[in-house]
């Protein structure tokens, strides 16, 4: 493989490398294909395509409380699009603009909703190659995904990339509790919290004291109350710990690149994976001293993220 190209710019510290490129970063907005298509529990998923005919897809999994709209997915579909890639950028389930339909929503280990994308884009027949690509709750699925599916993935699927993936859930969560990341804590919360007041009376219904929503300031407090139970944990712990793509990343069996910032807000040190990463010969991981949370800023690529470049080289080297 090529050596990696220049490490994204430095903003100031990790903070400013995160907020800089999502409020200032102009982004044109694609002009997606809309698809719904359904669970085997009755509920449905969102997906938005660009289909120009090509030979290979790539599949775009967004972070937390976040869509296909999201700028740093809209950037990697339109930088992948003008090179001669399809893109399919899903929303997991309640983020499409729409309520969706069971009790539970979705969380950072619903990896099951990550293969009825890739099994439903794999049956159309239509690329030779499929690679997947993950941002934060996004890369943890993904990189789950990959892992526990190990020796049976399909063989369309060539690599796989992530950004910002909190590898070890709880000491991400819990990083979160603290000092300015506060703000970014409740802005998660804001949305979490609709959702929860959106379906109010089915959860009433099913034994779930919503009340108590009103209640909670940290996202360990909501995945104990909420997360955890509604998708059949014991506890936020029980979550964490069956849930963590750090625990999944020795079964991958295709070839995989992590990319952590070191200054990332959201990831401790249990978040970078070295001695797990070392020991599997199909993944690698890059660790640049800059690019915060879903960042990678660096002004001389003309409004093109590092991380746009970086997943693109990445794939085309393999």
């Amino acid at each position: 493989m090529k050596k990696p190209i220049k490490q994204p710019m430095n903003l100031g510290n990790g903070h400013s490398d995160t907020i800089l490129p999502f409020l200032f970063r102009p982004i044109k907005k694609q002009n997606y294909e809309r698809e719904r298509i359904y669970t085997d529990d009755n509920d449905f998923l969102d997906l938005d395509w660009i289909k120009n005919n090509q030979r290979s897809l790539v599949i775009l999994s967004h972070g937390l409380e976040s869509s296909s709209r999201a700028q740093y997915i809209q950037g990697m579909a339109d930088y992948f699009k003008k090179n001669g890639y399809d893109v399919l950028a899903w929303n997991c389930r309640g983020c499409s603009g729409e309520v969706n339909k069971t009790l539970k929503y979705y969380h950072s280990g619903a990896s099951y909703d990550l293969e009825t994308v890739v099994n439903h884009a794999i049956a159309q027949n239509l690329w030779e190659n499929i690679f997947l690509i993950g941002f934060s709750l996004g890369g943890n699925l993904t990189l789950k995904y990959a892992g526990e599916n190990a020796e049976k993935i399909s063989p369309k699927i060539k690599g796989v990339c992530v950004f910002s993936t909190p590898c070890c859930l709880k000491t991400s969560s819990y990083k979160l509790k603290s000092g300015f990341n506060k703000i970014y804590t409740n802005e998660f919360l804001k949305t979490l919290k609709q959702k929860v007041y959106a379906k109010e009376k089915q959860l009433n219904e099913n034994g779930f004291d919503t009340s108590v929503v009103r209640k909670l300031h940290s996202l360990p407090d909501f995945d104990e109350y909420f997360t955890a139970p509604l998708h059949g944990f014991k506890d936020a712990n029980d979550y964490y710990e069956k849930c963590s793509s750090k625990d999944f990343i020795s079964g991958i069996r295709v070839s995989t690149l992590i990319v952590n910032a070191q200054n990332d807000p959201f990831l401790s040190p249990e978040c970078f994976p070295y001695k797990v990463v070392s020991e599997n010969q199909f993944v690698s991981m890059e660790v640049p001293k800059s690019g915060g949370h879903v960042g990678f800023y660096t002004p001389s690529f003309k409004n093109i993220l590092w991380s746009e470049k970086r997943a693109f080289s990445f794939f085309e080297n393999l």
